[in-house]
């Protein structure tokens, strides 16, 4: 089944137009931001993007073909699907689309789904046997294509929902960083959409008119705590505007001090010294917010600045 987000029925072609073209400039310039902020593709990168048929991958393959162009480095991409042999799953939709886009590609077919469902009780759920899976085999597919990245299409509503799904269900302030050693500590995994925000993706889908595959696996499960979290973020995102991006920034901003791990934090040797300190208890101060820390000297990858070019290019 192949579906698409509906259309914005008031908006004429001028500002649709217009919009699109805003929308267009900022996914590329959020993407380009990550990438020269954690340093996530360097010379000679053979980058593996992971695509599952669903908006967020399409979006970054979109975005990294254009951040290709225009490097400064050279790098490759070639994009992966895994056919895990659900029933419906339209096997001939993303060797079409790739195909028509001209981009060099692969697809890996193991059919997972009998695994999962046979492992996994009725109306549990399946998303940790299915990513564990999921993952081994993409290690294995990445070594074959002599890979060095796996390119995962994560965005910033995803990393926060694992912060707080970390901290509801795990016990841990721990979230999903934008670049990793993989398991086994072959790949370096980058998540190129770290900055840009679900909605952007959700209407540039609309806009591209991506040959949308719903997962019907683990996405008719209605009981994912994921789906709950994720629930409670988009209601404050529309009660409490910017509340979201403060989360981002707060990510970036840790201080341990004020924190309670021990392991980060020699809570143990503090002792007073009666001498003033700016860095002292200041628990309950209300401070205003700082933009998130840059790292001197990072190293820049893609630029950022944007010329002017035309709707529809990445500019």
């Amino acid at each position: 089944m192949v579906s698409h987000p509906p259309k914005d029925p008031c908006m004429t072609p001028e500002k649709e137009a217009f919009e699109n073209h805003k929308l267009d400039k900022r996914l590329c310039r959020e993407v380009g931001r990550a990438i020269v902020d954690f340093n996530m593709i360097e010379e000679g990168d053979r980058v593996m993007v992971c695509l599952s048929g669903g908006k967020d991958s399409y979006t970054m393959l979109d975005i990294l073909l254009k951040m290709q162009q225009r490097a400064p480095v050279s790098f490759e991409l070639i994009a992966v699907n895994l056919d895990q042999k659900q029933p419906g799953f339209p096997a001939d939709v993303l060797p079409a689309y790739l195909s028509q886009l001209g981009v060099k590609f692969h697809i890996e077919t193991q059919d997972t789904y009998s695994i999962v469902k046979q492992v996994i009780p009725e109306g549990k759920t399946m998303c940790s046997l299915c990513s564990r899976l999921r993952r081994g085999i993409l290690y294995r597919v990445a070594r074959e294509l002599g890979c060095n990245k796996l390119a995962l299409g994560h965005h910033r509503d995803d990393m926060l929902q694992t912060l707080f799904l970390n901290m509801f269900f795990g016990g841990k302030l721990k979230g999903m960083p934008p670049k990793l050693v993989s398991d086994n500590g072959e790949f370096v995994v980058i998540r190129p959409l770290a900055y840009v925000v679900e909605k952007d993706i959700v209407r540039w889908a609309q806009v591209q008119q991506y040959p949308i595959i719903p997962c019907t696996l683990c996405g008719s499960q209605e009981n994912l705590q994921r789906k709950q979290v994720g629930d409670m973020l988009r209601d404050w995102d529309k009660r409490f505007p910017g509340r979201l991006e403060n989360m981002l920034t707060a990510l970036q901003n840790v201080v341990p001090s004020h924190l309670m791990d021990r392991q980060l934090y020699p809570f143990e040797s503090i002792k007073a010294t009666g001498v003033a300190d700016d860095e002292g208890d200041k628990a309950f101060d209300e401070e205003p917010i700082a933009p998130p820390p840059r790292a001197s000297g990072a190293p820049s990858v893609i630029p950022i600045a944007q010329p002017e070019a035309t709707t529809g290019a990445c500019s």
